[in-house]
């Protein structure tokens, strides 16, 4: 028999980043304890920043009656002499029953002792409070708290706790809270608990009471009020996901109200002002016009007729804050860009000041400017020595996400080159998985010349990743690496980076270093994880290489008939285990004695004699000798009784073989 279950968990406001970041796993924590307690069926979780509300239509009454099996000790030594010894007098301990009640069953490898049991279900009302302390527990949000005179903690306190299972109030207790069938209105509605006697009444009376339980409709409810503001003011509001998931985890009855602050902020760069509203206040910046406004969003968690004095509010909380950073914009202005103050902040224990990872930074450059044939090496120098010098700044020190962008806007009015400027805004692209590049070869160097820096430099004082620990996010810098390489076709080979420079780095160890790396090409490049070391095989260093072969390599070996040439491949690799592969392979024409090896040869040979502007032209050509090879194997008998003549139908395919891991080692791909 099933009924309704409603939980509901009533807490302080919930602070909404730590919980947005668990959000993803509550549904998993909840359906793996109904699990484990024999009650899984669907449910809903719905929450507000006061109350975590699990909802069940059809939650069963009573967990359903199983059979428990139970095997022991093998009945030869469960037994001597026709006594039982300690193995089975323990198993019968364990069983809850007498040595003379346990059976004997053969599993197809001698007789153990058995027993089955059946077990009666618990009425679920009798398991809901460990279960829901359980789930409580397993919550976890970084920091959490204690209260009153508690050692237990959570993330905030817990006020309430009401369980309704059908129209039954289920006792329990979490946090020293007694279950009720209690719940609480909205602040500004009243500050009274209502009573609810069954699920629709408490889903109808926090309606009533100003709140909206489900995030969805809160969300629908922000985002349609935001549409009315925008057609009614002509204007454009950015959408800020991450904001709008915030604001909804915030708000029981939210509210969007349109403020306004003084035109002379608009002084400031815009970047400066959407982050001081979004990061302190929670606003949504507005455009008019395709430029930003002074005018601001905010969501209101009131529940009035009358918002002018919350609108008068946020925008008084607004000002100051918006002229600490006009008070800090004109004295950074003032005080000009300078790297001076970088040589007294450490980067990282072992390696030194930020100037001085500066320096490593500009011989890297240097480096790559020569590798990539770029002229302006002067101004490679001058970026990279400018390139940490908004951390001093005021407005870095206030906003740090910031960093990079104010260094771009310094440097523009301080009349650097444009290059100069634009490499330090984007010097640390790409900082996320869908972000943005480098837009041009020049500010690749600068954004490389970081990453490497951090790789090499926290690698050679053994800042290494370790499982999911990467507190520098070198995980993230190797696939930054990849992605430029990639988009500006960059010649970057990390063997040849590793040996030029490994001066700059005592303690550095290659084969460390490199074995990482190529971990990361196979999270980073989507492919069949044998094409990626099919191309590996081939000893190609150069990442961009890499990618232009595996663009190749992969729709080959995705396409239907790619199964086809499975085979053939095996019968190259049988062939040439016995030969080194790595050494020159001679052809003699005047042993070649059947058709099927004359023919072979001679197609090899206009093959291996063309030049090919694409990987996919050259493997194209390559594959295509599949029927010459097939012929050979079936024509051709490898192992002739002349050395002679063996070794040279070996070293035919040899040369096939040699020709195919110039690309890619064939006989590593498997499907």
């Amino acid at each position: 028999m099933n009924k309704p279950l409603l939980i509901e968990i009533g807490v302080e406001e919930l602070p909404a980043i730590p919980f947005l970041k668990e959000l993803p796993n509550i549904e998993k924590k909840w359906a793996e304890i109904l699990e484990k307690n024999r009650l899984l069926c669907e449910f809903e979780f719905f929450y507000t920043p006061r109350r975590l509300v699990l909802w069940h239509r059809e939650f069963q009454i009573k967990q359903e009656d199983s059979v428990q099996e139970m095997f022991g000790a093998p009945v030869k030594i469960a037994f001597k002499d026709g006594e039982p010894t300690g193995a089975a007098i323990g198993f019968a301990k364990k069983c809850g029953v007498s040595v003379d009640e346990l059976e004997k069953i053969d599993q197809g490898r001698g007789e153990v002792l058995y027993f089955k049991k059946e077990v009666i279900g618990t009425q679920s009302n009798l398991l809901l409070n460990e279960m829901i302390n359980e789930f409580i527990n397993s919550l976890n949000f970084g920091k959490s708290m204690r209260w009153a005179n508690r050692s237990d903690s959570f993330i905030r306190p817990i006020r309430n706790l009401a369980i309704l299972l059908g129209e039954d109030k289920v006792d329990a207790e979490l946090f020293g809270v007694k279950s009720s069938n209690n719940s609480y209105p909205h602040r500004m509605v009243s500050y009274e608990p209502f009573t609810f006697d069954f699920a629709g009444d408490y889903f109808c009376k926090l309606d009533k009471n100003g709140v909206i339980l489900y995030p969805d409709e809160r969300r629908k409810a922000i985002l349609s009020q935001m549409k009315e503001i925008e057609d009614t003011n002509n204007i454009k509001i950015e959408i800020d996901e991450d904001l709008l998931e915030e604001v909804v985890a915030i708000t029981e009855f939210p509210t969007a109200l349109i403020g306004t602050f003084d035109e002379e902020f608009l002084e400031l760069p815009e970047e400066v002002i959407v982050t001081s509203m979004k990061e302190h206040q929670r606003y949504f910046a507005v455009y008019k016009d395709g430029k930003l406004s002074n005018n601001f969003i905010v969501v209101s968690n009131s529940k009035t007729d009358d918002f002018s004095q919350i609108i008068a509010g946020n925008e008084k909380v607004l000002r100051p804050r918006l002229a600490d950073a006009m008070f800090f914009w004109k004295n950074d202005i003032k005080n000009g860009l300078s790297n001076e103050g970088l040589k007294k902040l450490v980067f990282v224990e072992g390696l030194g000041s930020m100037y001085d990872k500066c320096e490593r930074e500009a011989v890297i450059a240097n480096y790559l400017a020569d590798i990539f044939n770029i002229k302006e090496k002067d101004l490679i120098k001058r970026a990279v020595m400018l390139s940490k010098a908004d951390l001093m700044s005021e407005m870095v020190y206030e906003f740090t996400e910031l960093q990079g962008l104010m260094g771009y806007y310094y440097a523009s009015i301080a009349k650097e080159d444009t290059l100069v400027c634009t490499a330090l805004k984007e010097q640390y692209l790409p900082d996320g998985e869908d972000s943005d590049l480098p837009s041009n070869v020049f500010s690749a160097i600068i954004a490389l010349s970081y990453k490497l820096d951090n790789l090499l430099g926290l690698f050679s004082v053994g800042k290494i990743p370790s499982g999911s620990k990467d507190p520098f996010g070198l995980r993230r810098a190797a696939a930054g690496i990849v992605k430029i390489a990639i988009e500006h076709k960059l010649p970057i080979n990390l063997e040849n980076i590793i040996d030029s420079l490994s001066n700059n780095y005592e303690g550095l160890k290659k084969e460390q270093i490199l074995e990482f790396f190529n971990e990361r090409l196979f999270k980073i490049f989507d492919v069949n994880p044998s094409v990626l070391k099919a191309v590996l095989g081939s000893k190609e260093g150069d990442i961009y290489k890499i990618s232009q072969k595996l663009c190749a390599l992969n729709p080959i070996v995705l396409s239907d008939n790619f199964k086809e040439y499975t085979a053939t491949f095996k019968r190259v690799a049988n062939i040439i285990k016995d030969i080194d592969v790595e050494q020159e392979l001679i052809i003699d024409n005047n042993l070649l004695e059947d058709k099927e090896e004359k023919e072979l040869v001679d197609n090899f040979n206009d093959v291996i004699s063309k030049n090919y502007s694409t990987y996919d032209e050259e493997l194209e050509a390559l594959f295509a000798l599949k029927p010459s090879l097939d012929a050979f194997f079936d024509n051709v008998f490898v192992n002739h009784d002349n050395v002679l003549i063996k070794t040279n139908r070996k070293n035919i395919i040899g040369k096939v073989y040699q020709a195919f891991k110039k690309i890619a080692d064939i006989k590593e791909i498997t499907i």
